[in-house]
C-alpha cells in the first residue's frame, strides 16, 4: 500500500512490531493469540515420538515443538509451533519435508489446528495397513503420524482424550478374563495385545473383538454387537 507523505520528514526510527506486542498480563491487554506475526522464541518446548512401522526399514522420529502463550496468566496455553520428522531412511525424504512444512505453517497460522488429526488418520496406504504392538491397526504411516499428533494434542490439552472410566475398565477386564478362561488361553499382560484370534474392531481399529456370551465384544473399547 502506498502512503503519501505531505510533511517534511525530520527524524525516523526502525521499529520491530513483534516487540511492540503488549504483554498478556498488562492491565486491559487482550491475551496473546497464535498468529503468523508471532515470532519464534529462542527456545521451545519439544517432545519426540518414535514410530516403528513394518513399511519402513528404519524408525521415524517425530518431534513436535510447542510455544507457551501468556505464561503465568489465566490465559496460559501451550500450542504446537513446528514439527520435524527424522529417519535414516531417505527414500521418502521429499514428502516428509513437504508434510512437516505444511503442518508447521498450519500451526503458526493460528485458529483450530486439531482438524489435522482426522485428516492424517484418514489417509490409507494402497498396499494395505499394518498392526502395531498391542493390536492397533494403522491404515498408513501418515495415519500413524496423525495418531502421534493426536496423542500430543491430548497431552497438552488441545484435545479431549477418550479414556475409559473405572467401571468400563472393570467391565472389560471381566469380559477378557471370562473369554480367556472359556478358551483356555494364556492370560496376557497389559500392553501385550489381545487374545489370539481376536478380530478387528470397526470402532477403535484394534484387533480386540471376541465372541463373549454370543456377542461380538471389543475388549479395547467395549463396543458390542449381538447376532
Amino acid at each position: 500500500m502506498t502512503v503519501r507523505i505531505s510533511q517534511r520528514i525530520k527524524r525516523f526510527e526502525v521499529v520491530d512490531e513483534s516487540l511492540q506486542r503488549p504483554a498478556a498480563d498488562a492491565p486491559g491487554s487482550p491475551p496473546v493469540q497464535m498468529d503468523e506475526t508471532l515470532q519464534r522464541p529462542e527456545m521451545l518446548i519439544g517432545v519426540t515420538y518414535k514410530i516403528k512401522s513394518p513399511l519402513f526399514e528404519h524408525a521415524l522420529y517425530v518431534t513436535i515443538n510447542d510455544i507457551l502463550l501468556n505464561a503465568g496468566t489465566p490465559y496460559e496455553q501451550r500450542r504446537p509451533f513446528e514439527i520435524f520428522i527424522n529417519s535414516k531412511n531417505m527414500d521418502h525424504f521429499q514428502w516428509i519435508v513437504a508434510l512437516t512444512r505444511i503442518m508447521s505453517a498450519v500451526f503458526r497460522k493460528g485458529g483450530d489446528c486439531t482438524f489435522l488429526v482426522e485428516e492424517l488418520k484418514a489417509v490409507f496406504d494402497p498396499r494395505g495397513g499394518y498392526l502395531k504392538k498391542g493390536g492397533v491397526y494403522m491404515p498408513s504411516i501418515v495415519a500413524e503420524i496423525g495418531a502421534v499428533l493426536e496423542r500430543h494434542m491430548i497431552a497438552i490439552g488441545l484435545l479431549q482424550g477418550q479414556a475409559l472410566d473405572e467401571a468400563q475398565r472393570r467391565y472389560l477386564a471381566e469380559k477378557r478374563a471370562a473369554y480367556e478362561a472359556s478358551q483356555g488361553a494364556v492370560a496376557l499382560e497389559p500392553g501385550e495385545g489381545f487374545p489370539p484370534g481376536a478380530q478387528l474392531c470397526g470402532q477403535c481399529n484394534t484387533q480386540a473383538v471376541v465372541q463373549v456370551e454370543g456377542c461380538e465384544t471389543c475388549l479395547n473399547c467395549g463396543h458390542s454387537k449381538c447376532g
